[in-house]
């Protein structure tokens, strides 16, 4: 990938685009809020905003390595961006600026990130250690964890859990290979 581009719904045709360095595979869903846009990617690529205008260029407001991320996703929660960032840890930047508010490295190791009712829900691809977490500007705030049991005896020794995890009608699932694992966590 070369470029974060723009296409017309209707006829296909590339509407706008700005030069984005993304290598082998550019995988989190791109971000849109009102007239910004918001990518990521891995291999040391990092992110880029810019904001779009109806006659004019879009203006680039960010590109930096403050969000590298690989393929655990980006979630935009109020006016924060929340994601696993290679040598930076678990991070939440301000969606307009691109400024770092807080960044947890030790506390779990990478993974895809799921929100769900004020919360969010880490995997770690690694070890199959599943975090719930305030969704918060205010910092890391551990609410609970466990290790995902039963794991793939499928997966390679240097493979990873790289499925998000997923929250409907009260019951968390989470993934590993051929591995469906469910919990119910509906409120009492």
């Amino acid at each position: 990938m070369k470029h974060v581009a723009g296409v017309d719904l209707r006829d296909g045709e590339v509407r706008w685009k700005i030069p984005f360095p993304g290598k082998t595979a550019v995988i989190p869903t791109p971000i849109f809020q009102k007239d910004q846009v918001f990518v990521a990617a891995g291999y040391k690529v990092g992110c880029l905003s810019a904001r779009l205008g109806f006659e004019d260029e879009p203006q680039v407001l960010y590109q930096n390595t403050d969000m590298v991320n690989h393929h655990g996703g980006v979630i935009l929660h109020g006016d924060q961006l929340y994601g696993y960032s290679d040598g930076g840890g678990w991070t939440c930047m301000e969606f307009a600026t691109g400024k770092v508010v807080w960044a947890e490295k030790k506390a779990l190791g990478k993974g895809a990130i799921h929100y769900c009712d004020g919360r969010f829900i880490l995997l770690e691809e690694s070890s199959g250690t599943v975090v719930m977490i305030d969704a918060s500007a205010d910092g890391w705030k551990e609410r609970g964890r466990f290790v995902l049991e039963a794991q793939s005896a499928e997966r390679s020794p240097q493979g990873k859990i790289w499925t998000h995890p997923v929250v409907a009608n009260g019951h968390l699932y989470l993934r590993d290979q051929e591995r469906l694992s469910c919990y119910d966590v509906s409120a009492p």
